[in-house]
């Protein structure tokens, strides 16, 4: 009896087995069913059904994942995925699925971690080299994401993914020629690979490549033929080029096209503008094609910017003062219009907002090239507003940018003499002075403090 009832308990213990890996499939093959038919809550409630009766499956936890992947719930994705890359540790896909989930939520640490696991698991993935490559460049890793790039194209040099990346990463690393090689590799290996174009004609742009980059350009637009924007840069390019007529042309033939786009409009206006200097009928062109745009409530900083740039020089300081500091309210602001605002406000002998808009300008250019000439003019406002010590502080500074110009160690002597600081003076005149003992404008000021015998 003890035999026949061992055997009834390991039969029906048997049953129940099959009859739970009976159960475990069929709520398998409805969750992908139910995947198939884009019902995803019914997906999620098979395959958290199959989990139930195994709770060690990692197919069902990955599938899971994948579910609410595609849901858009990417927590509960990575979640599930880190579960089943657990109970496998053996397994490449959910350790990869779990790298896209982390680089989804921006979490670029992670997804390196899952990355690189996966390509411990097999390192003959160029995919996989390329996403870890890619979370590496995110993460600002520059040089460990060439290392991928470089292994991933090892693996596949057909990737044109990979060699766009790779010509990024470069540039940033002021490798200028190797990325211009990398972005042509890129899109002679995918002509239609319309961000490793943009980033070449800019490369070619920045390196005054005006042919490539016209080259550049004209196939963007034969590849998005919907947006106007590629014509018109191509017009400015033709513009850079200093073919001004033909950028007119380009511009004309894209406002037929698309009459009401202001973009349009401000391309022109900026042609015209340039073409002003050498063309009589350029100036009133520009201000008519300017005018159309400028006067609207959504008009960019870019384009008051250029509208006041037009008004200055057809000599409407008030009409450009106006214009110009709508200008340097506009966001994104364009940085020029505070400079362009500055020359309008002091023609109307506003020199405190003149003075301002300088300031400002150096606010959002902190690697100003042309410092010391900024730094001068400000200095040159405060004399005209009595403020001396504000004069003497921006000589400094100028003349700090510009140590060998002996004309600003004059100015700025004078302006700490006029501050009270007599003994500063003195230190800024024996400083010329050692560089120039004949300087006349120095020894005017030595006489007048009596320092230098």
């Amino acid at each position: 009896m003890v035999v026949l009832a061992a055997t009834a308990v390991g039969a029906a213990m048997a049953y129940q087995t099959a009859a739970r890996q009976r159960d475990y499939r069929a709520l398998l093959a409805r969750g992908d069913a139910a995947l198939l038919d884009e019902q995803t809550l019914g997906a999620i409630e098979a395959y958290s059904g199959a989990i139930a009766l195994r709770p060690d499956s990692m197919l069902a936890h990955l599938r899971l994942g994948e579910t609410y992947q595609r849901r858009g719930d990417v927590e509960e994705a990575a979640r599930e995925f880190r579960r089943a890359a657990g109970l496998d540790p053996s397994a490449i896909r959910p350790v990869e699925e779990l790298g896209d989930a982390e680089y989804q939520r921006q979490r670029y640490g992670p997804a390196i971690e899952a990355y690189q696991r996966s390509v411990q698991l097999d390192d003959r993935s160029a995919r996989v080299s390329y996403k870890l490559a890619l979370a590496r460049y995110r993460d600002g890793q520059l040089d460990a994401a060439l290392a991928s790039l470089g292994q991933a194209v090892r693996l596949d040099n057909r990737m044109a993914d990979a060699y766009y990346l790779q010509g990024i990463c470069l540039r940033q690393k002021r490798r200028v020629p190797d990325a211009v090689k990398a972005l042509e590799t890129a899109v002679s290996l995918s002509p239609a690979l319309i961000p490793a174009r943009e980033e070449l004609a800019d490369l070619y742009r920045a390196l005054g490549r005006r042919q490539d980059e016209l080259e550049q350009l004209q196939v963007l637009a034969g590849l998005d033929r919907e947006h106007v924007e590629r014509q018109v840069a191509i017009g400015l390019a033709h513009a850079r080029a200093g073919h001004g007529d033909l950028a007119v042309v380009m511009l004309g033939n894209a406002l037929e096209r698309a009459p009401d786009q202001p973009l349009i409009y401000s391309a022109l206006g900026q042609v015209w503008l340039d073409l002003a200097p050498t063309r009589s009928d350029a100036l009133p062109k520009a201000l008519e094609a300017l005018e159309r745009v400028a006067s609207g409530p959504s008009a960019t900083s870019d384009i008051l910017t250029l509208y006041g740039r037009a008004l200055l020089q057809d000599g409407n300081a008030e009409a450009a003062e106006r214009a110009l500091e709508q200008a340097t309210v506009r966001h994104p602001v364009d940085p020029s219009s505070f400079l362009f605002y500055a020359n309008a406000a002091e023609q109307q002998n506003h020199l405190d907002a003149s003075r301002r808009a300088l300031m400002s300008y150096g606010a959002l250019v902190p690697n100003d090239p042309e410092l010391a000439s900024r730094a001068t003019r400000i200095a040159t406002l405060s004399l005209r507003l009595n403020d001396a010590p504000a004069a003497a502080d921006w000589f400094e500074r100028a003349a700090t940018a510009s140590p060998n110009d002996l004309g600003l160690l004059a100015s700025l002597a004078d302006a700490q003499l006029r501050a009270g600081s007599r003994d500063a003076a003195q230190v800024t005149i024996t400083r010329g002075l050692e560089k120039d003992p004949k300087n006349a404008p120095l020894l005017t000021l030595a006489r007048r403090i009596r320092i230098w015998k």
